[in-house]
């Protein structure tokens, strides 16, 4: 087995919750009430305690004197192989709540199947953080509910959150090519294969929330690639900062 493609495509997941993990620890403190503000931050934690052991793995088998800490706050932008979605930024609650609810979904599906890699450690990660998981996914789905069957103001924000986001959808069920060689190997998930749940379940919440799904035919990607948003850049300084004003700091 190529170890390469394999700490490729343990990046292209640990990189999804590093960069929404950054996302949501920018709400701390901006939640729209005190019981909302713990529960984002705490998704953020989780997210981020999952990259620590994705990343741990990586670099265990990387070699050379990479850590999870260089992995996280040393590599380049076009290093980093998260989807454009996740890098979307807080523009307001509906947004934030929106971006977490698609991946959400996502990301409960990859675990399902991941917690049956051949990959010992993969399947082990993947079996702790799907209790986590659930829980983000009930979380969002929920608030999408509420404030899309809610007012008229926040219906409309929620409606123009998803339909805005709904173009980096697509991006989740692409392959790169490190991904195509784990899943031939039998450690990593075919997301092609996801697809059609994945927009079931979508279009079953969105449905109970009185919103309607996006009629979109051209789709955002390159994220999985290394191509980012704008918005990319902007959050590894925030990211990075501490650990390439003061390197080799010991925390």
């Amino acid at each position: 087995m190529n170890m390469n493609n394999l700490v490729q495509y343990i990046y292209g997941i640990a990189d999804n919750a590093l960069i929404l993990g950054q996302r949501l620890g920018e709400l701390c403190g901006h939640g729209p009430n005190l019981e909302v503000d713990i529960a984002m931050t705490n998704i953020a934690l989780d997210l981020l305690g999952q990259t620590r052991s994705y990343y741990q793995y990586a670099a265990q088998i990387s070699g050379a004197d990479a850590t999870e800490d260089t992995i996280a706050f040393l590599r380049n932008e076009r290093e980093y192989k998260n989807v454009l979605l996740v890098e979307q930024p807080n523009t307001d609650f509906a947004y934030s709540i929106g971006r977490q609810f698609l991946y959400d979904a996502f990301h409960l599906l990859l675990l399902e199947e991941l917690q049956h890699s051949k990959d010992e450690t993969l399947a082990a990660i993947a079996n702790k953080s799907i209790k986590e998981v659930s829980y983000h996914y009930r979380f969002s789905s929920d608030w999408v509910k509420r404030l899309g069957d809610g007012t008229e103001e926040s219906h409309q924000r929620m409606q123009t959150a998803i339909n805005d986001l709904w173009t980096f959808t697509d991006e989740l069920f692409h392959q790169t090519d490190a991904d195509k060689t784990m899943v031939a190997e039998g450690i990593g998930v075919d997301v092609t294969a996801l697809k059609e749940e994945f927009f079931t379940k979508i279009k079953q919440i969105l449905e109970e929330a009185t919103l309607q799904v996006p009629d979109m035919k051209y789709f955002q990607k390159g994220g999985k690639h290394g191509i980012h948003s704008e918005h990319m850049g902007y959050l590894l300084a925030d990211l990075q900062y501490m650990q390439r004003t003061y390197p080799d700091m010991n925390w």
